[in-house]
């Protein structure tokens, strides 16, 4: 990091989950980072994905998770709104912030440019393109994607019911940014926990047709995010499928394509974080964790999201010695701690039937918005961490 990076506290720093049990024996929830984690999915990308790698900020704004993806070796960051890119820039100063909402509020862009001298933005639509040229009057230092809507299927969240043109639209639009001076770019987004790698090659051929459509040579393509996550109750493919799916897809451009960014969210931070919770009650078949989907378990209320989270259970025996508990199993039905009936996860948790009261459960690949997503009602609020590993 920079000498004028901002930085947390140390953290506690432990060996395993089970020191942190046993020398903590938490009563609140704790994320748990693991750097080398963090460092092998960047890594993943930055070896592989053939241009710029992009950090979605909204999938976990945590600054102790930011100085993980900083440290993996990501320098730019796909920033939604202001205060992600005060955030990003005020942590690290010398990070690429892109502006990838397609949707600002008056004012923002202007702001975001002269402040912060971000110059990439996305339109998707007439107004917001008038509106981010009557904002910002260098258009020449502009970068500006317009987005396309992409096809239905192959992600548990579709995100082109909300956003993107038509291909003629984005021709349209694309035509439109060219005369203003701007570079024109295009971009979309294929949905949230995309199991197809098939979808990214489809919208890049979209893409490649609205360019053709537009008569203009675009300066930049955003694959956007999409890049899934491993959780069970996901048929999810290797990495590497997606990777040789994009660049065949690209060589349809000719000899050479033109420059790509991408901006991975889950993909790159989720198996960075578990979470270590605490049964505080067991009625029957009925259990009670300090934790819930007023907290770090919201994404699974999600419509449509078949994904789960792995999980352990650990015990401590008399001599406050760590054991994982195993044997026979049953499911229980896995409430959080606030006032609300509707604080219950979606399904039941397949558990050892002798769990109890003052038990551990920690559940796996966490990184990914459930820090993004908590809130503190009831009073209740997880914001404890911890680091296992260097």
């Amino acid at each position: 990091m920079s000498a004028n990076t901002r930085v947390e506290p140390l953290l506690p720093r432990f060996a395993s989950i089970e020191s942190i049990i046993e020398r903590l024996k938490p009563v609140e929830p704790v994320y748990v980072l693991h750097p080398g984690r963090f460092q092998a999915a960047a890594k993943r990308f930055l070896d592989n994905f053939p241009g710029d790698t992009l950090y979605a900020v909204k999938a976990n704004p945590a600054p102790l998770v930011l100085d993980q993806v900083w440290a993996a070796g990501i320098r730019h960051f796909d920033t939604a709104s202001l205060p992600e890119i005060e955030l990003i820039r005020g942590r690290f100063a010398e990070a690429h912030c892109h502006f990838m909402a397609p949707v600002r509020s008056v004012g923002v862009a202007k702001a975001a440019f002269e402040r912060f001298g971000v110059t990439d933005y996305v339109v998707d639509c007439d107004f917001e393109l008038d509106k981010l040229l009557s904002e910002v009057k260098s258009p020449k230092k502009l970068r500006i994607f317009v987005r396309i809507a992409t096809p239905l299927g192959g992600a548990l969240i579709e995100l082109s019911s909300k956003f993107g043109a038509t291909q003629e639209e984005g021709a349209r639009l694309l035509k439109r940014v060219a005369e203003s001076g701007a570079a024109p770019a295009l971009t979309f987004h294929v949905g949230s926990q995309c199991l197809s790698p098939f979808s990214y090659a489809q919208a890049v051929e979209m893409a490649r047709r609205t360019t053709q459509m537009a008569g203009v040579e675009i300066a930049a393509m955003d694959l956007g995010g999409g890049f899934p996550g491993p959780y069970p109750g996901n048929d999810v493919p290797p990495y590497h499928w997606y990777f040789d799916t994009i660049k065949e897809a690209l060589a349809t451009f000719g000899p050479s394509h033109p420059p790509v960014l991408c901006e991975p969210g889950r993909a790159l931070i989720a198996e960075g974080v578990s979470l270590v919770t605490q049964v505080i009650l067991r009625k029957g078949d009925n259990l009670f964790l300090n934790d819930g989907v007023y907290g770090s378990f919201d994404e699974l209320t999600l419509p449509g999201w078949t994904a789960h989270y792995r999980h352990r259970v650990h015990s401590l025996d008399a001599r406050n010695r760590v054991l994982t508990l195993d044997g026979k199993e049953k499911p229980f039905r896995v409430f959080g701690p606030t006032c609300d009936t509707l604080d219950v996860l979606p399904y039941p948790l397949t558990l050892p039937e002798n769990i109890q009261a003052g038990d551990f459960i920690v559940f796996e690949d966490m990184g990914a918005y459930s820090v993004a997503i908590r809130t503190a009602f009831n009073g209740f609020y997880p914001d404890n961490w911890a680091v296992v590993g260097n």
